[in-house]
């Protein structure tokens, strides 16, 4: 399968062919999509497929790329027409990068490790290993996040090799390594002059596309597990 969503994630539409059926979850699989399956705390893409003249609604887009649809299955080898819900997805490609400028700036200038995280359109949340974690300091992170913003900072994907992808310095920044063992290649993603990692998700071209940030909460999880909690204003 193509994944065209890898290398660009600003492509809207694209006409595919069914080659598979999941009839128990009432989906199809496709020989190639824009539609991201959702992972890293991202969620899943939403949107419609053309197909025999009729317009099917894509609910959810599983593990292994499985469009779950509303209605009636249409057949093998069925040319379809796939549109994205351009509004929700580039709000989630603003809020990715975002997280990513926060994951960046804390690991640059703070030195702490990210312990999970999760996002919706235009609001996420991430753990940080921060022993304490005071008003001020959160204050001094929303004006160091939205300079990143500001300095228009691009970013570049690329898809390597797993030894040389793994040869990077602090390629991966959750404290646990999510990426499974025997992936031949990884893709990473570049804030060029903040950030490098391993991802799978969509993200923006340059980050002043996602606004003004600003943190809205912030708490402890246990621990020196803290929680900060961030949203894009609009």
């Amino acid at each position: 399968m193509e994944l065209i969503y890898q290398t660009d994630s600003y492509i809207k539409e694209f006409d595919a062919v069914i080659t598979g059926i999941d009839a128990e979850q009432n989906g199809i699989f496709l020989n190639r999509t824009v539609f991201y399956p959702g992972g890293g705390g991202q969620p899943y893409d939403m949107g419609t497929l053309l197909a025999d003249g009729k317009i099917y609604k894509v609910v959810k887009v599983a593990k292994g790329n499985l469009h779950i649809i509303e209605g009636e299955l249409p057949s093998l080898d069925t040319e379809v027409r796939g549109v994205l819900d351009w509004d929700r997805r580039y709000k989630l490609m603003r809020t990715h990068t975002a997280m990513h400028i926060l994951c960046g700036t804390v690991w640059r200038d703070y030195g702490a490790s990210v312990t999970g995280g999760n996002m919706e359109p235009l609001e996420g949340r991430m753990d940080f290993e921060f022993e304490r974690m005071q008003k001020k300091l959160v204050t001094e992170i929303e004006e160091r996040i939205n300079a990143e913003v500001a300095a228009a900072r691009d970013l570049r994907v690329k898809i390597l090799p797993r030894e040389e992808a793994f040869a990077i310095p602090d390629l991966i920044r959750t404290k646990i390594n999510l990426v499974p063992e025997g992936i031949p290649e990884i893709r990473t993603v570049e804030i060029v002059g903040l950030d490098l990692q391993a991802d799978g998700g969509t993200h923006v071209a340059n980050t002043r596309e996602v606004g003004v940030l600003k943190i809205t909460d912030y708490k402890s999880k246990g621990g020196i597990n803290k929680r900060i909690y961030l949203q894009l204003v609009e």
